[in-house]
């Protein structure tokens, strides 16, 4: 829980949701650093593992299965959710030692031949999971492609009062904005091409949140670029207000996205959202209604789209009020209900 991502904060706020809503919820997970946040319950280090093309944080410490076991017999839960169920080995070790009915939701898209045959070599412990769950379409075939079994597609959410109620940082030019991993998958460097083919003379920044195995490089290779300002990994509030402050919303990824938060997030700050057209971006965005595709991997049609989004205003105007009328469908109040009321049915059951 100490590395920023979108499983990470749907994760956190579900679990801030169903506390308002009157429920006790712990979240366990591995934690790199001490935490103050109370609703985190730290399972130890990680180790990164490259998988679906990207550096995945996950625990492989024997001493885990001990504090789980510990945890699960000191506290007396209705329901245990796992996100991402078969990631080595916090959710293997769960479905083991769990006494309680397990939930899983399925966030991953793409069935690589590994991730297909670890999930098979479960086999019965798998079954432990008795209610499932995807975020999209695509996250749902990749969990039937591996388990044979169905889940029931329930989206992502997004705070919309987080988003609505940040001031905007402070800006001096038209801003484009990329928050996210810095590796091959997300696509970070066909944005950073993009801005090459920009006219140079227009008022334009280029905000980077986040960091990864790339940064180092791609620093050095666009440290010329005045207009890109690298900004490291940053907070929850500060990348809100950045978010808000935003003309546009670029994630460029290459593949291995089932849904996309980012977008999600972007779509209630009112920023144009500029995406590749993959699958998972598909199933949020429309293309030309609330928000724009662009073939992965091109950083020329990228460059086109962002100039466009700069001298259409009333373009810009359009898509962002459709985008936030497609955000407050994803609500993530909605969504916990959603889960709550599968997980009361499924224990009255």
């Amino acid at each position: 829980m100490s590395v920023p991502g979108g499983v990470q904060g749907q994760v956190l706020a579900l679990s801030r949701s169903m506390r308002n809503l009157g429920h006790e919820v712990d979240v366990v997970a591995p934690c790199d650093e001490p935490t103050v946040v109370d609703e985190i319950v730290a399972l130890g280090r990680t180790h990164e593992w490259w998988a679906n093309g990207s550096l995945a944080p996950i625990s492989i410490s024997p001493k885990m299965w001990g504090r789980l076991r510990g945890i699960f017999s000191h506290n007396s839960y209705d329901i245990v959710h796992l996100h991402e169920p078969f990631t080595p080995f916090v959710g293997v070790a769960t479905m083991a030692l769990s006494d309680a009915p397990v939930a899983g939701t399925f966030h991953r898209s793409g069935a690589s031949a590994i991730y297909k045959a670890y999930a098979r070599s479960l086999g019965v412990l798998s079954g432990r999971l008795e209610l499932r769950f995807a975020v999209s379409e695509e996250a749902r075939s990749t969990a039937y492609a591996v388990t044979g079994r169905d889940s029931l597609v329930v989206g992502n959410g997004v705070d919309l009062t987080r988003f609505s109620s940040v001031a905007p940082w402070r800006k001096d030019a038209f801003t484009v904005m990329f928050i996210g991993r810095h590796e091959p998958r997300k696509g970070l460097e066909i944005l950073l091409e993009a801005f090459r083919y920009l006219d140079l003379t227009h008022e334009i920044e280029l905000w980077v949140a986040g960091d990864g195995p790339e940064s180092l490089k791609l620093r050095a290779k666009y440290k010329k670029d005045p207009r890109i300002k690298w900004l490291g990994r940053v907070s929850e509030a500060e990348a809100a207000a950045r978010m808000r402050a935003s003309d546009v919303v670029v994630a460029p990824s290459l593949f291995g996205e089932s849904f996309g938060v980012v977008l999600l997030e972007a779509m209630a700050c009112k920023s144009v959202v500029v995406a590749s057209n993959i699958d998972g971006y598909r199933e949020l965005v429309r293309h030309r209604v609330d928000g724009i595709l662009v073939p992965p991997g091109d950083p020329t049609a990228l460059a086109s789209v962002i100039y466009e989004v700069i001298h259409s205003k009333d373009m810009a105007a359009t898509l962002t009020e459709n985008a936030l009328a497609k955000a407050e469908t994803y609500s993530i109040d909605g969504l916990a209900k959603r889960y709550l009321d599968s997980f009361t049915e499924q224990l009255n059951g």
